[in-house]
């Protein structure tokens, strides 16, 4: 994964033991049930008018992930949450009581899941702003440190079985991820330099590159560029990019069958027209008047691309902050909370949570937005591509339809 852009963190201060007459109280337990019983009262207490009181009882739909998930992430993040929240003993509702872990990683997500702003979660919970925003950057950093392994480029053996299920949806074998951008947008009156975040389309927003593989699990993302640039340039300027050019990334071969003998095709990703045609990256045919044979291969190059397009889909439905504009987002900071998404995300899949298995409506995730044209070619991926295109074509009937 290429690092991210504002990621960069300051020298962690050392801790200072506190006094015995500053520690903290001990955190009420409930008297009984678990902790989401006391949790969805609360939530049940602050639902707007009209919410039936069964809705907010529902941990599936407050939280779009499964009760064997977010006790995982509790779990995954409870050492460095307690320390990095030390002064957690000042987290208390509206009523004083203490927040414990589970609840401030309950109300870190309500924040990401529903994308209210922080002041509106603070009211529903009788907490102040400053707060709230505290509590969501903590959990998102102790995500950064104990959830990284959940979001890594696949080792030979996985790439092997991503590639035969990339094969198995639409016949295009050696094919190693699908590669898209989509633009998160940010209120304009946030931004100071408003012209270096203006996008194609007159808003001010942020791009997001990712790499997805069959499973819609995110294997490389790239985040915090404006979105004055065009997707062929946030793609030069990534460390996905110069990894694959120097041969450290998508550099095995295969002879493709009924070929002349030595008819290799390198490891490879497909893209959309919007990216240039590289011997590791795949685009479909753009001339007119194509052949039936480039016409089949397009058709399953787009199927293909389908999987990065529902992901970020689904990234935008179940992670709302990411969806529609951020208010007032701090460009150093906004870069890891997408992050942040992209590993619950992960986790999600990881874990097999079948909260996630639902659809998103639309794989648009970047509706409004115009088709970008890369007329770069280069003669090697040409000369692949075209072994492609023949093999798809002699497959006919025996592909997915």
């Amino acid at each position: 994964m290429a690092p991210l852009r504002g990621a960069k963190r300051r020298k962690r201060k050392p801790e200072r033991a506190l006094p015995a007459q500053e520690q903290a109280p001990p955190v009420p337990q409930p008297l009984a049930g678990d902790w989401w019983d006391a949790f969805s009262r609360r939530l049940a207490a602050a639902a707007a008018p009209g919410k039936r009181f069964k809705e907010c009882q529902n941990f599936e739909t407050e939280f779009k992930m499964s009760r064997k998930t977010f006790d995982y992430l509790c779990s995954l993040i409870k050492g460095d949450f307690a320390r990095k929240t030390q002064s957690f003993r000042n987290f208390r509702f509206g009523d004083k009581v203490i927040l414990s872990v589970e609840d401030q990683v309950g109300v870190a997500l309500l924040r990401l899941t529903t994308g209210e702003s922080l002041m509106s979660i603070g009211t529903r919970f009788g907490m102040n702003h400053s707060s709230i925003s505290n509590i969501t950057w903590k959990f998102i950093e102790c995500l950064e440190e104990r959830a990284a392994g959940h979001l890594k480029w696949p080792d030979a053996e996985e790439m092997a079985t991503i590639k035969a299920k990339f094969e198995k949806i639409q016949g295009l074998p050696n094919c190693c991820g699908a590669i898209d951008t989509t633009h998160i947008l940010m209120c304009s009156s946030a931004q100071p330099n408003s012209n270096v975040w203006l996008d194609g389309e007159n808003k001010n927003s942020m791009i997001l590159q990712t790499v997805v593989d069959p499973d819609m699990r995110f294997r490389d993302v790239v985040s915090g560029w404006p979105g004055s640039l065009d997707d062929s340039c946030i793609l030069r300027t990534s460390g996905f990019f110069r990894l694959c050019q120097k041969g450290s990334r998508l550099t095995g071969q295969m002879e493709l069958p009924g070929e002349p003998a030595g008819s290799m095709v390198r490891e490879y990703i497909v893209g959309d027209p919007s990216y240039p045609l590289l011997p590791w990256l795949m685009t479909p045919y753009q001339e007119h008047g194509l052949s039936s044979e480039k016409l089949e291969f397009n058709k399953h190059h787009a199927a293909t691309r389908m999987v990065v397009q529902g992901a970020l889909a689904n990234l935008k439905e179940r992670w709302q902050v990411l969806k529609g504009e951020v208010w007032r987002p701090d460009k150093h900071r906004l870069p890891r909370i997408i992050y942040a998404c992209c590993l619950l995300n992960n986790i999600m899949i990881d874990l097999e949570d079948a909260v996630r298995d639902g659809k998103p409506a639309s794989h648009n995730h970047d509706d409004g937005y115009r088709q970008q044209v890369s007329s770069v070619l280069d003669d090697e991926a040409a000369t692949q591509r075209d072994l492609l295109s023949r093999y798809v074509s002699r497959l006919g009937s025996r592909l997915p339809k």
